[in-house]
């Protein structure tokens, strides 16, 4: 993984965050509803919810109430990872990922946008 700074993995991963309904596959996630609490740590962090209902996907700044499934990682892992730089299966063995909930879910989410 290459190593931009800080401040560079803020840029991408919020500008990664934001892409994502542009992004959107509806025809790979079906008639699949999912909510997904996203947790980035880290100096860059945040926490957003994916939303994935009726072939859209949104995107918010705030923390649900009952999601899916939660996803935690630093910020710089979430960049990598969207960007085919970090092996999802190898940073969750490792635990540079933690998912509390539906682990399925967030198997499915990876092919739901392009990349």
């Amino acid at each position: 993984m290459e190593t931009t700074g800080g401040s560079a993995m803020t840029v991408r991963a919020q500008e990664i965050i934001n892409a994502m309904p542009g992004a959107f596959l509806p025809a790979k996630a079906g008639s699949t509803k999912a909510l997904v609490q996203l947790d980035l740590t880290g100096e860059d962090g945040g926490q957003w919810v994916i939303d994935v209902a009726n072939g859209q996907c949104q995107v918010r700044q705030e923390v649900a109430a009952k999601p899916d499934v939660t996803v935690t990682m630093a910020s710089e892992d979430f960049a990598a990872l969207y960007q085919n730089q970090l092996n999802p299966v190898q940073a969750f063995m490792s635990g540079k990922i933690k998912v509390a909930g539906n682990v399925g879910l967030v198997m499915q989410l990876m092919n739901w946008f392009e990349r």
